[in-house]
C-alpha cells in the first residue's frame, strides 16, 4: 500500500503536489489545510484523512479533528499537526508511525521503532525550506517512508 502525506498546504495546493500524489491509495493531511476545497481536491485523488492545524480555526477546517488514528495497510498511524504536543507513548500505544506537520520542515526519523514523519509543506513556501510532500510504503507489515522535494 502507498500512502501519501501532505501537510502545511495553507490554502495553496501545487499542481505538481498533486501530481506527485497520482496513484496513492490513501492521503494523510496534517494539517494547516487552509480551506476545505484543498480536502476535496485531494479526494478527486484517493481517500483522504485530515487532521486540523492552527490555522484550521474557522470554516469547515475546524470541525476536523485534532488528532487521528489511521489503520492502513495493517499499521496503525497517529497523526496530530505538532509533534511537540504529542502526549502519549507511540510505542507504548502500538503505532507503527507518528505523522505531524507545523514545523514545514520534512523529517523522517526512527525512535523506539516507531517512525516519527513530517512531509515538510506542499503550501507556500516559509523561509528557504523546500515544498515536499511524504509516501509512507507499507509491504509485508513493514512501513518504508520517503519524502519527495517539488522545488
Amino acid at each position: 500500500m502507498r500512502i501519501g502525506v501532505i501537510s502545511d498546504t495553507h490554502g495553496l495546493l501545487r499542481p505538481e503536489a498533486l501530481e506527485a500524489l497520482a496513484g496513492v491509495e490513501h492521503i494523510l493531511h496534517a494539517g494547516d489545510v487552509g480551506g476545505i476545497e484543498i480536502l476535496e481536491r485531494l479526494r478527486t485523488v484517493a481517500p483522504v484523512t485530515a487532521i486540523r492545524g492552527n490555522v484550521d480555526g474557522f470554516g469547515p477546517c475546524a470541525q476536523l479533528p485534532e488528532t487521528e488514528v489511521a489503520e492502513l495497510g495493517g499499521q496503525t498511524i497517529y497523526m496530530l499537526h505538532d509533534a511537540l504536543a504529542l502526549d502519549l507513548n507511540p510505542e507504548a500505544a502500538g503505532f507503527a508511525a507518528v505523522v505531524s506537520g507545523h514545523s514545514h520542515q520534512p523529517k523522517m526519523e526512527w525512535r523506539k521503532g516507531v517512525l516519527f514523519f513530517n512531509p515538510g509543506s506542499a503550501g507556500p513556501r516559509r523561509f528557504s525550506l523546500p515544498i515536499s510532500v511524504g509516501f509512507l510504503t507499507i509491504e509485508n507489515g513493514a512501513m518504508t517512508p520517503e519524502l519527495k522535494t517539488l522545488g
